[in-house]
């Protein structure tokens, strides 16, 4: 396999991280499978040298001896002599999930660690579903923390629920425009917003570009979350406070990632895939998407940085988007 084999593996592509799996562990098993199999190529011809050799002199019935010359090969590169050909490669991870959390984890291999830089300059959005329980609250917002409080659900409905996801999606919305900093008096910036094109151009807490419900069978219900800048924890928080919002509590059962900007479900690697053929497969199939998707996104954030409002500065932190206009707590954004 060789160099050639090397070659073919620069560029993103995606895992599909079980629930209770650490992104860390995933990336070392990665990089295992990807070591065996460029190792496991057969090895090169080894090279020949000429080596004067004491032997007896055909023909002869004397036990005369001389020295022939004879072509035989140099051990100094056999993988025996010299071990492994790869030993490490450089593998980077793009946006992280915790042990807990399952999904699309983008990983990338040799240059393509710095497209992983593009895509997070590029302020993707990502998409999840999120799981919550109706009726008990926990120190760290998970079914399986420490039991804080139970309480009674029966008054909650659908309808109520749907309300409350109405609320949080229209103040992100306005923390969005906000972290923008665009002007939205100009045309341009405006049919930005209409298109649903505006990203922050600097750090923000978590930004919910869209929510809503998929699933309502008290207690459980399912939501679709649509988000950047965003970590699980905060997912779990969201949960919690919709529950207050509902005069109840909930807790958060299952975090999935279905999508990482241009990354789906679809184009992610599960456990039995995780190795060299594979890998190589997925990074060519994804690099042209790759490459046409970063030059957009990056193409629209320098043309977003045109219509920055004559107040803007480039370290503007701006008002905490939280969860403003709505009442549990103002701390669901992060």
């Amino acid at each position: 396999m060789g160099a050639a084999g090397v070659a073919r593996l620069h560029g993103l592509f995606a895992t599909y991280k079980p629930p209770g799996l650490h992104w860390k562990h995933l990336r070392d098993t990665v990089e295992l499978q990807l070591l065996k199999g460029l190792n496991a190529g057969k090895p090169p011809a080894p090279e020949q040298r000429v080596r004067f050799l004491l032997g007896p002199v055909e023909g002869s019935e004397d036990k005369e001896l001389t020295l022939t010359a004879t072509s035989v090969p140099t051990l100094t590169n056999h993988p025996l002599v010299r071990g492994p050909a790869f030993t490490s490669l450089k593998i980077g991870v793009g946006h992280r999930l915790d042990a807990q959390a399952s999904g699309v984890l983008v990983l990338g291999v040799g240059q393509g660690r710095s497209l992983l830089t593009d895509m997070y300059n590029a302020h993707l959005t990502k998409d999840y579903t999120v799981r919550g329980l109706l009726g008990k609250a926990t120190d760290d917002f998970r079914e399986d923390g420490r039991l804080v409080e139970k309480t009674t659900y029966d008054h909650v409905t659908r309808e109520k629920l749907d309300r409350i996801l109405s609320v949080i999606q229209g103040s992100h919305q306005k923390a969005l425009v906000t972290y923008s900093n665009l002007d939205l008096q100009t045309q341009e910036a405006y049919e930005m917003a209409v298109k649903g094109l505006i990203r922050p151009m600097n750090k923000s807490p978590m930004l919910i570009t869209g929510i809503r419900c998929l699933h309502f069978a008290p207690p459980e219900f399912l939501l679709e979350v649509q988000c950047m800048h965003e970590t699980q924890k905060q997912l779990r928080r969201l949960v919690h406070e919709i529950g207050l919002e509902l005069k109840t509590t909930a807790v958060c059962s299952h975090v999935r990632r279905t999508r990482d900007g241009f990354f789906t479900l679809d184009d992610a690697l599960l456990r039995t895939q995780w190795d060299l053929h594979s890998i190589q497969d997925a990074i060519q199939v994804a690099a042209p998407r790759v490459a046409a998707e970063l030059e957009k996104n990056l193409r629209l954030g320098l043309g977003t940085q045109q219509l920055y409002g004559p107040g803007w500065q480039g370290d503007n932190e701006g008002p905490s988007p939280a969860l403003e206009g709505w009442t549990a707590g103002g701390a669901a954004g992060g």
